[in-house]
Order: structure tokens, then C-alpha cells, then sequence
């Protein structure tokens, strides 16, 4: 049977690692392609309001220069 052949993902190129190394990159690779996968997908969700850090810029009120302005930078 002719099957058509594709590049391997992974090459060896020096040494000859035994089939429990192979078996441990395979690991390591998968694990970090599921990260990548679900750190994509928390990237995309809304940030909670909790967590946002742009209301502590405070662009949404204009800064009131005057007396007791010092006390409203807190906030």
C-alpha cells in the first residue's frame, strides 16, 4: 500500500533516546499544547470588574483640582 507520507513532528537529531524519553516528550509537549489551548480560551473571556485594574486609573471621573483634592486621589 502506498500511504503518502507526512514530516514526523519531532526529529531526533543526535543520540538515541529509548522509548520511556520519547514517551516523557510526548508528555511534556501535549501538556503545554493544552495549556496553550485553555490559556487561549481564558484570553477571550470578559475580565471581572474585580479584577480590572484600568478603574484604578480613574478615567471615567475627571480629576477636581481644589481643596481637599489630595483626599479624592485615594479613591
Amino acid at each position: 500500500m502506498n500511504e503518502p507520507t507526512t514530516p514526523p513532528h519531532v526529529v531526533v537529531v543526535r543520540g538515541a533516546p529509548s522509548d520511556e524519553e520519547l514517551a516523557a516528550l510526548a508528555a511534556v509537549l501535549s501538556a503545554r499544547a493544552a495549556r496553550r489551548a485553555t490559556d487561549a480560551d481564558a484570553a477571550t473571556e470578559p475580565a471581572s470588574g474585580w479584577r480590572d485594574r484600568a478603574r484604578n486609573l480613574r478615567a471615567h471621573v475627571p480629576p477636581r483640582p481644589g481643596p481637599g483634592a489630595w483626599r479624592l486621589s485615594l479613591r
